[in-house]
């Protein structure tokens, strides 16, 4: 038998099954099943329990990843769950959305050559398969205080906030205008990456805990921000980036252009029976979601933008029956910045890349008709490092449009209400927040802490989970709790 430090050679790296290409571009289901426990205990066994774990330091969080690895190769699937849970507030999202190929596996020792830890895998495993089995958090050593504490925003950042107060015992409040819990977990990414049910399951986590969520309340509109500072002890900010980033060519106005997010919202919208959402240019908040969904079913799709919203883009289209799908991005296929999984899964679904093509106008009269592009090739680097593009003059070429997606990114879009109250944002509408070591993520109003998405710009899920615990410790010294 090989000796367990060297188990990676004797079983090879593997991912779970996944769903034929025929099958899942028909359904709006998760491609991936999961592992059982043989093949968790297997993969997790793979693990050389690095002196120095670069897997953990890569991962945002800062996971215990060697050591919940090694819990799972010996069985000890409980264990596994608790220690997972003492860093990450969401790891059965993480598991599944992260893009681990650049970060924790993108960091292990045995991705070269031999097979990266299937780490991703591993943790959606451990959550899934303990809550089967009855696992919940143990809060019975919480002494709770008489602190409450009002979160605004049910996405990552905010979820992440009320678990470590609620650990803590602070009552946290959850406020969010939207009907579920999630932001962008429930409304922007797709089911076939992240089914609605596992954001469910953490909201009745949560609320076990002693979380409160008031849903469908939009602050500023059905609750004042003076009532949350009267009534509470502190307040955290996570409500996310909703404003989308336009090209800034002619033809973005035509009927058949949409932005992403409004597009991916409607079609969850439909799948899930629930009405537009307010707030969101393109989705009105009265009409039902099957009048209002943006089909593309039969259409020529461009999508512009290579990151994990444009693939999410990609895929949704390619489901709901478009007759073809070109995606294309400006710079060479080495610096896109989306998902290597997501990218791979687009084109075994049959979505075509446009490397080095940068969109330059749409065109047509009444409804798009096509994309004017031109190719591009890296130039110097810019003021962060990062090499330009230039246009190669005499390039220009036409791509046939029914429909055109712009998913070019998005950016803070602060209420009036911040102003009003003394808090700071950055140019571009970033959250100003303090680097301290006491009190992490505080604003310039002292009862205000803020993270996720509106302070550090549209970025990945486990950053803003990240930002949401660390905020909450902010908090917590503010109280004079810790």
């Amino acid at each position: 038998m090989v000796e367990k430090t060297l188990q990676f050679l004797e079983f090879e790296r593997r991912e779970p099954d996944k769903m034929p290409v025929a099958e899942r571009v028909r359904v709006f289901r998760e491609i991936y099943a999961p592992f059982d426990a043989h093949a968790a205990a297997q993969q997790a066994g793979r693990c050389l329990s690095c002196g120095n774990p670069f897997c953990e330091w890569k991962c945002p969080v800062h996971n215990y990843i060697p050591n919940w690895l090694s819990l799972i190769s010996e069985g000890k699937l409980l264990e596994a769950a608790e220690l997972s849970h003492q860093t990450n507030s969401l790891p059965e999202v993480c598991g599944r959305i992260c893009p681990q190929d650049r970060l924790c596996e993108g960091a292990c020792t045995l991705n070269d050559g031999l097979g990266a830890v299937t780490i991703g895998s591993i943790e959606k495993y451990i959550t899934d398969e303990a809550l089967k089995q009855g696992w919940r958090p143990d809060m019975s050593g919480v002494r709770w205080t008489d602190r409450r504490v009002a979160v605004i925003g049910a996405g990552p950042a905010g979820l992440g906030c009320a678990d470590i107060l609620v650990r803590n015992g602070v009552r946290p409040v959850v406020f969010d205008r939207y009907a579920r819990i999630g932001g962008l977990l429930t409304f922007g990414i797709p089911p076939f990456k992240l089914d609605k049910e596992v954001v469910e399951t953490r909201r009745e986590i949560m609320q076990g805990m002693g979380v409160e969520f008031r849903l469908g309340v939009e602050v500023g509109r059905d609750v004042s921000f003076d009532a949350l500072l009267s009534e509470y002890d502190a307040v955290f900010l996570g409500m996310g980036t909703y404003s989308y980033v336009k090209g800034g060519f002619p033809g973005e106005n035509l009927p058949g252009v949409y932005e992403a997010l409004p597009y991916l919202i409607s079609n969850i919208n439909r799948l899930l029976g629930l009405p537009g959402l307010p707030g969101l240019p393109g989705l009105p908040g009265s009409p039902g979601a099957e009048e209002h969904c943006i089909d593309l079913a039969g259409k020529r799709v461009v999508v512009l933008g290579g990151g994990d919203t444009g693939m999410d883009c990609n895929r949704t289209a390619i489901r709901q029956g478009a007759a073809s799908v070109t995606c294309t991005y400006r710079r060479d296929e080495a610096n896109m910045p989306g998902s290597r999984r997501d990218y791979k899964n687009s084109k075994e679904e049959g979505v075509e890349f446009l490397f080095n093509c940068q969109p330059i106008e749409i065109l047509g009269h009444r409804h798009v008709e096509g994309v004017k592009v031109v190719q591009t090739r890296l130039g110097k680097p810019g003021p962060r490092g990062r090499r330009l593009t230039e246009n190669v003059p005499g390039s220009e070429r036409i791509i046939p449009a029914d429909a055109v997606l712009v998913a070019f990114g998005f950016q803070p879009s602060p209420p009036g209400w911040f102003a009003e109250h003394g808090i700071a944002v950055h140019p571009g509408g970033r959250v100003r927040v303090s680097a301290s070591a006491e009190r992490p993520f505080q604003t310039t109003h002292a009862k205000v802490f803020a993270g996720g998405d509106m302070v550090r710009g549209s970025d990945l899920v486990v950053t803003a989970v990240f930002e949401g615990r660390e905020a909450a410790r902010g908090i917590l010294n503010y109280l004079e709790i810790v």
